[in-house]
């Protein structure tokens, strides 16, 4: 850390620093940026060929013909939809990014980055983010991919060690900054404008019963009180529209800033499976805090070895050009998520140039009352009506059982369990995927079937799949059941089908599914 020296009046020497620096705060966002990528990364390792893959649920294959014919070309579709996919988009091609991928993040968790390393991160996961369709439509993947891109300009070209000797470019730390203001700002106004029970602060009697997946303290959390929940809404206001004002301030109203917003995160993380979000929020909102305020948590090694870098720190005049080139252009990018997080039609979660260099935010702009929850189901029998025996296909995050607890899922995410969140809310003509997925559901399908928890049907497939729509609610702790949850049926959501079904299979071969 850069310090000055003298002695004062008592002839005891002084330290007197002279301005931050931010050796161990580059060290502490790479670090958990890597873990980011990674946690993302082995999600595409898992999932990515059922999904995706050329027998997947939504082909990336089918998805590149169809931009290419609706822009005119591949070269076009590259322009609009930047991918490695483009040139190269086969089963191995898709997992050896990921692989890749992981492997590459699995280094900068370790410690070990460069510039290098960071642009092949960068450009790998926006490659799968670019082609993911509404599997990657999250506002986290275009946030991983801008974080990922500032990142870049933190380190040398080469040099990977831990601590290299070039000092990290002050103009990066501040665009850090900037990126954390504008994701808490951007979702602290989308509440404000888009439902009243944030304004009025009950937005939380109903949030932990009906967010995505929640997670095993979701139900502690929902039966608080209403004054600690209510208290809680303003704690969120705090964190959202008042905090990123001061993330530019002087030291102590900056690292306060910082606190809040980190705070609010592991609040959020304890509180439900929000994916790798709130992991990543964390990431940008360590900019606010500088080495001094670091020297005081990490251990003494880790702060010795900054000090020695500081020490023979060789000051780079092209990472500092490079660097203020970057803050002109996120600059200039940034009037069109600016304009519209000022916009009272604000709309989160959208990328505004090809590469999401620099993005809008924003989640739970309205909260929903009731949570509902589809739930697929096969039988053996040839009775289609309810005195069938049917067997649900448990997911891995979402509720069906009533007595299971909500597991822990996140930093990792499921990504058929969020889309099925969604697909509750709404009907099969805005997700026809899931028709395929009965369809593979009635083969046993491998890739499908390793989506959910377990196979119902281990030795042989169902002769009917239907999925009912119910809704969910927590029951109370202590109940004399045992019960977790509490459901009623609201009736089928897909019809039972079998495999001869004409509908399903005209409704199959429109999509190009089947031939």
């Amino acid at each position: 850390m850069e310090v000055a020296t003298n002695w004062n009046t008592s002839g005891t020497l002084s330290i007197r620093r002279l301005r931050p620096t931010y050796w161990l705060t580059r060290y502490v966002i790479l670090r958990l940026l890597g873990l980011n990528y990674a946690i993302a990364f082995l999600v595409a390792i898992n999932q990515i060929l059922p999904l995706i893959g050329s027998k997947g649920l939504l082909p990336v294959g089918m998805y590149l013909k169809r931009v290419s014919n609706a822009l005119g070309s591949d070269t076009a579709g590259f322009m609009r939809l930047p991918s490695l996919f483009w040139f190269w988009h086969s089963n191995t091609a898709l997992i050896t990014v990921a692989w890749v991928g992981f492997i590459l993040a699995c280094l900068v968790t370790a410690g070990y980055a460069n510039a290098l390393i960071l642009v092949a991160l960068w450009v790998l996961y926006m490659s799968f983010v670019h082609v993911g369709q509404e599997w990657y439509g999250y506002g986290w993947e275009i946030q991983l991919t801008e974080t990922g891109f500032l990142a870049i300009f933190l380190c040398p070209l080469l040099d990977m060690r831990p601590f290299p000797r070039r000092p990290p470019p002050y103009p990066v730390i501040l665009l850090f900054r900037w990126l954390i203001f504008r994701i808490m700002l951007g979702a602290g106004l989308i509440k404000m404008r888009g439902d009243v029970i944030w304004r009025n602060a009950t937005a939380l009697y109903y949030h932990f019963e009906t967010q995505p997946i929640p997670g095993p303290l979701s139900r502690t959390f929902h039966f608080l009180p209403h004054s600690v929940l209510r208290t809680g809404v303003w704690f969120n206001h705090l964190a959202e529209l008042v905090a990123p004002w001061f993330v530019f301030w002087p030291r102590l109203a900056r690292h306060t800033a910082g606190g809040i917003i980190v705070l609010f995160q592991i609040n959020l993380i304890l509180s439900g499976n929000l994916s790798f979000l709130n992991w990543l929020t964390i990431v940008p909102a360590l900019a606010c805090f500088d080495d001094g305020l670091w020297a005081r948590i990490l251990p003494r090694r880790l702060v010795r070895k900054a000090e020695e870098a500081e020490a023979l720190a060789i000051e780079s005049q092209s990472m500092t050009n490079v660097a203020w080139v970057v803050t002109a252009l996120i600059g200039c990018l940034s009037i069109r998520p600016i304009t519209n997080m000022l916009s009272p039609r604000q709309i989160m979660n959208t990328n505004f140039d090809p590469l999401d260099l620099v993005n809008t935010y924003g989640a739970f702009g309205t909260v929903g009352r009731k949570r509902y929850n589809v739930v697929f189901e096969g039988t053996m029998d040839a009775d289609t009506s309810n005195n069938a025996i049917w067997k649900p296909y448990i997911y891995k995050g979402l509720p069906v059982e009533l007595n299971r607890r909500s597991p822990q899922i996140a930093p990792y995410q499921l990504r058929l369990d969020w889309q099925m969140w969604f697909a509750s809310m709404s009907t099969p003509n805005d997700y026809p995927w899931t028709v395929h997925l009965v369809w593979k559901l009635l083969h046993n399908d491998p890739g499908a079937i390793g989506l959910f928890a377990g196979n119902p049907f281990p030795e042989q497939p169902p002769r009917y799949i239907r999925a009912v729509l119910y809704r969910y609610s927590f029951a109370k702790p202590g109940n004399s059941e045992g019960l977790v949850w509490n459901r009623e049926s609201l009736g089928l959501w897909l019809p039972p089908m079998d495999v001869n079904d004409r509908r399903l299979l005209s409704f199959l071969k429109s999509e190009e599914w089947i031939e």
